[in-house]
């Protein structure tokens, strides 16, 4: 009886340890992923990239806790040198000049979808607009972080001028990446999950 116990308890830990596995598996192909899609930029004030798309696919894929974890993760990448920003540039300049909130606003997104999911659970209106707010709320603290280094550096910009040049422009293209985030891992983060 003893050895059957032992041996579920055996079978148990070494599933746990498993899945242990898979999520940092899948942590690291969510950091890869949103690298790759950085480097796929147009340059401007504020670069247009897929990042945003690959930040919404992670969230989506392995959900609020571990996207946020996997979203710190590449910040703290980036954050050392390793060039997995816009532009193959990497380094703790890059996380504190004028576009770095909208970088660390990705937090945001991923503890708002987390905090979502906990309380609303995972049906797909909440997911959608726990994206939505997260967005938002990236969008607002990336704009009040580059109104603050580009007056530091040039001299003060008013809001809207800081609006037409890093969020207005990006508002429908966010969009489209937002729903073909959500289509794309639509069948895929069943099998994740």
């Amino acid at each position: 009886m003893n050895s059957i116990k032992a041996e579920k308890l055996n079978v148990n830990s070494v599933r746990s340890g498993h899945i242990k596995t898979l999520d940092l598996a899948y942590m690291a192909l969510c950091v890869a992923l949103m690298a790759v899609c950085s480097w796929i930029n147009i340059p401007t004030a504020v670069p247009f990239t897929l990042q945003t798309f690959a930040v919404f696919c992670t969230l989506e894929l392995i959900g609020g806790k571990r996207g946020t974890i996997t979203i710190i993760v590449y910040i703290a990448l980036a954050a050392i040198g390793i060039p997995v920003l816009a532009g193959f540039s990497g380094g703790l300049g890059a996380i504190l000049g004028v576009t770095g909130g909208y970088i660390i606003g990705f937090v945001f997104m991923g503890l708002i979808y987390w905090l979502a999911e906990k309380l609303f659970g995972d049906r797909l209106p909440v997911r959608i607009i726990s994206l939505v707010l997260g967005l938002i709320v990236c969008y607002a603290f990336g704009t009040a972080w580059f109104m603050v280094v580009y007056a530091n550096g040039t001299g003060p910009v008013g809001l809207l001028t800081a609006l037409g040049w890093c969020v207005f422009p990006f508002i429908i293209p966010d969009i489209v990446k937002l729903v073909l985030a959500v289509t794309v891992t639509a069948r895929i983060r069943k099998m994740v999950r």
